[in-house]
């Protein structure tokens, strides 16, 4: 009797059927290295983020044998260019990529282009971590004085975002309601059976851990996403639910440091 139980538990489990979704944070942009707010500012992959493509996320991809339909990116280049990178190398550039606007980097307002450690000696390190964690704090507003204004507001590849809602500094709850729709339609191609890989930007896969995992306001506050490091979520195609927690895929070790690295203002 134990025997049949066994083997009815493992038959069940063999006939659920699952589908995977996977979320990359892009590679370190020229920004991250000089540890800037880069937010909407189209600063591309440094020599070390594509490294971190090439070493970090590409052979856990591949070790984990992961294959893919479809890729979601942003309109930002270093957002698209680690995509390119990652298909490339998995030998299926054939993949579509799909660029959105809505998957664009929060916009990090007037503080763009500025250095966060500066910022935080002026305003103090609390404030400072508010601007980037705190829910519902937007940052000051984006102005002709900032030398990245005009770049950004006459930037073409932004040529698709409606007119009045273009930001000009934004929050994390405003980023988490930007990021729905479009989790909407990535939610539906994965029940669908699509095998969708999205390369994100940090506040985009904090508000794409929100709408999955349902966790509370507080709670998002507090998750910190380390680049090119692969997350991976199993659906249950019938009940719709989680098949387990997400997994972060790679050496833990060189994870749990780099999450700290995220956290942390820096120098």
């Amino acid at each position: 009797m134990v025997f049949f139980k066994f083997l009815k538990s493992k038959l069940s489990q063999f006939m659920t059927k699952t589908n995977r979704l996977v979320i990359l944070r892009h590679g370190e942009s020229d920004f991250n290295i000089e540890n800037k707010f880069c937010g909407w500012h189209d600063a591309p992959l440094s020599e070390f983020g594509v490294q971190e493509a090439l070493t970090v996320a590409i052979p856990a991809l591949a070790q984990s044998e992961l294959e893919f339909d479809v890729v979601y990116s942003s309109v930002l280049s270093r957002s698209r260019q680690t995509a390119e990178l990652i298909l490339s190398k998995l030998n299926c550039a054939y993949v579509p990529i799909k660029e959105d606007w809505r998957l664009c980097e929060r916009h990090y307002g007037n503080l763009t282009g500025c250095r966060k450690r500066m910022v935080a000696d002026r305003y103090g390190e609390e404030q400072v971590q508010a601007w980037r964690r705190g829910y519902d704090c937007v940052p000051p507003p984006i102005d002709e004085k900032n030398r990245y204004f005009y770049t950004i507001c006459s930037n073409p590849i932004f040529d698709d975002v409606p007119r009045g809602e273009f930001p000009l500094a934004e929050s994390l709850h405003m980023c988490v309601d930007r990021v729905k729709p479009v989790w909407k339609e990535v939610r539906r191609e994965v029940f669908e059976g699509t095998r969708v890989l999205m390369c994100v930007h940090g506040t985009v896969a904090r508000a794409l851990v929100q709408h999955i995992e349902g966790i509370s306001n507080e709670a998002i506050e507090k998750v910190n996403i380390p680049n090119c490091v692969p997350r991976v979520y199993e659906f249950d195609l019938k009940t719709g639910g989680l098949v387990g927690a997400a997994i972060n895929l790679g050496d833990q070790e060189y994870i749990r440091r780099k999450t700290a690295q995220v956290a942390a203002i820096g120098d």
